[in-house]
């Protein structure tokens, strides 16, 4: 797989970022993998937390997305699976979820997520997400992406 280069909003050059989106609903993982394609991102999808633990090897994204309420195993599970491993514990973790209270944000942050995304997020949100929880965010508007 070829790491393509693009311009970040400070002119410098910056690694493709890769991203994971977990979440149930087939609406929000195409929603979130358009938003983030059209920034530049590679974009990883995974319908709940097994198929996201069995995917998140490969690809060693550097943000995940995960929905908090999912079947078989739900976000918080997910991500304190992921927080617990030496290999994946410093890749941030923001929870997504339809519930904005102050109770799911702190759940949250006990299993090791960075921040709460409230859901439907608007490509704004999301993009803000993303440039606040890694250095460089994501590459300027309208900047070319090789594939």
């Amino acid at each position: 797989m070829r790491v393509t280069q693009t311009e970040d909003v400070s002119g410098q050059a910056a690694a493709r970022r890769k991203v994971l989106v977990i979440d149930d609903s087939s609406t929000i993982r195409r929603t979130a993998e358009i938003f983030l394609s059209q920034a530049g991102c590679q974009v990883m999808l995974a319908e709940d937390g097994f198929d996201a633990l069995a995917k998140i090897g490969d690809m060693h994204p550097d943000l995940i997305f995960c929905d908090i309420l999912m079947p078989r195993l739900d976000g918080y599970q997910t991500c304190s699976l992921i927080k617990k491993s030496p290999r994946f514990h410093a890749i941030p973790v923001i929870m997504l979820s339809s519930r904005d209270g102050v109770f799911d944000r702190s759940r949250g942050r006990l299993v090791g997520a960075h921040d709460h995304l409230a859901k439907p997020f608007t490509r704004e949100a999301l993009l803000q997400v993303v440039n606040t929880c890694l250095p460089g965010g994501v590459p300027e508007e309208g900047a070319a992406v090789a594939a």
